[in-house]
This record gives structure tokens, sequence and C-alpha cells, in this order.
């Protein structure tokens, strides 16, 4: 049997990014189960309102996570710093401003 040489383009193997079965065979199913289950989404939202309107609440809140971005916090320092900057600026503009009148 011929001994694998480095750099031999005769097999391939598998494409760079492809899938196994096993993990096409799960995202599929897992995509089949929430697609199912999206259809009755609204009517269990209502009925759990009418139940529980804080848990309601939680799972819309949850639902919001993958709809819309998340924002991140701004730093305080960053903030401080930045309105820091921002004051010296002003400081220069209205000290250039004066003394040109």
């Amino acid at each position: 049997m011929p001994k694998f040489e480095k750099g031999n383009k005769m097999s391939k193997g598998r494409p760079k990014g492809a899938l196994n079965r096993s993990t096409e065979q799960m995202k599929l199913t897992i995509a089949r189960a929430v697609n199912s289950s999206l259809n009755s989404l609204q009517e269990d939202l209502e009925r759990i309102r009418k139940e529980d309107p804080e848990k309601a609440i939680q799972l819309s809140t949850k639902l919001l996570e993958y709809t819309l971005p998340k924002m991140k916090s701004i730093d305080m320092n960053a903030q401080v710093e930045l309105n820091t900057k921002i004051e010296e600026i002003s400081i220069n503009i209205k000290r250039s401003g004066s003394n040109e009148a």
C-alpha cells in the first residue's frame, strides 16, 4: 500500500465547511421542530398571557433577543473621557474664536 505523502492532492476528503451526515440530520430535525412550533407560537403566548401575565412578559423578552440586536452598555470611564475631550475641544474653539474677534 502506498504511503501518504504530504501535499498529495489525490484525496481531498470532505470540503471545508461541509457538515457530516449526522450534524446535517440533527440541524434538519431541529429546524422542523422549530418551524412547527412557530405556527402555534402566537396562540401559546396568548394562552400563557391569560394564565400568567408575568411569565408571558418574560417569554416575550427572551424572544426579542432573537429579533432585535443586543445593545452593549457604555463603559462609564469611556463616557467620562469622551465628555472631557468634548469639553476641551469646546474650550479650544471658544479661545480661538475670541482671539480672532
